[in-house]
């Protein structure tokens, strides 16, 4: 490990070059990151570096973001077949017809989304600012795509809109299965559960928490608990150990998102050597897609 480490900030400085990696990744990739976070973060943070180069480890959706909000420096995805299933879940005709059934409508993009989707979307939004940013938002008909569990979510907390569901979801978290949760607590009598809002509702109903990666992984470092059910992808389990080796953190073995998991330590490495595979956005596209990360990036301020 200490080669690999030594090797990539040799070609970080040869190539002024900055790694970002989302908590999803392996955990060895995290290690060998300047930034870790959740889409959100990941999203702000790309805005602000100086640095020509981003090798994002990531989906593609991610690495399609920070281009677009950075259309003048070289972004590489290690892996350019690290996709997300989610991101595909609604086409551009379900939108147009959305919008052609309701005069006041706003269509709330997830950021978990193909460029095309972004495009045709009002604003984008991720599980740490949703609630957010519809808030602001004058329409009182909102459109939210593409993950059905994050849009029920977010309805229940602002019942003066009038939400319009989709049918998508993430397939990690969507599987996540109630009699699991319950027999983990059968075990664990004082154990918190912690969830992620793209969860089922009927596992949400058993959360002590509900929120965001990041907000899990502060909500757990906060707390004076030392058992915690964690419901959600389980690459955040580096984080949560490493800031918290006094406590236990249980996952489902089955939580594991197959294209986070392409982004491998050898990859980032040939990325660096290589900067490929580029991400390369067709102009006009991108500045479609950058107006709603914009107007994200301003209401959730």
């Amino acid at each position: 490990m200490d080669k690999i480490f030594e090797r990539v900030k040799e070609l970080k400085a040869q190539k002024n070059a900055v790694i970002l990696a989302h908590y999803y990744v392996d955990g060895n990739v995290q290690k060998i990151a300047d930034y870790i976070g959740d889409s959100y973060y990941l999203s702000k943070i790309a805005t602000t570096l100086s640095e020509n180069v981003i090798i994002f480890a990531g989906v593609n959706f991610m690495a399609d973001s920070a281009k677009v909000l950075n259309p003048n420096k070289k972004v590489i995805l290690p892996d350019s077949t690290a996709d997300c299933p989610m991101a595909h879940m609604v086409t551009t005709a379900q939108i147009k017809k959305v919008r052609e059934m309701y005069d006041d409508v706003a269509v709330v993009c997830y950021i978990n989304s193909t460029l095309e989707l972004k495009a045709e979307s009002d604003v984008c939004v991720t599980s740490a600012n949703a609630v957010k940013v519809v808030k602001a938002l004058p329409n009182k008909n909102i459109f939210f795509i593409p993950d059905k569990n994050l849009a029920h979510f977010v309805a229940e907390q602002i019942p003066e809109k009038h939400f319009i569901y989709n049918e998508g979801f993430c397939p990690v978290h969507n599987f996540m299965a109630v009699k699991y949760v319950t027999d983990i607590k059968k075990q664990y009598p004082n154990i918190k559960v912690l969830a992620h809002p793209e969860c089922p509702r009927l596992v949400l109903d058993y959360a002590d928490y509900i929120g965001s990666t990041s907000g899990i992984i502060d909500y757990a470092k906060a707390s004076s608990d030392k058992e915690f059910l964690i419901c959600t992808e389980n690459g955040v389990c580096h984080k949560l150990v490493q800031d918290n080796p006094d406590k236990l953190f249980i996952f489902n073995d089955l939580s594991i998102c197959p294209d986070m998991k392409k982004i491998t330590l050898e990859s980032v490495v040939a990325s660096l050597e290589s900067l490929t595979p580029e991400v390369v956005i067709d102009k006009e596209l991108s500045e479609k897609a950058l107006k709603p990360l914009e107007k994200m990036l301003e209401l959730a301020k």
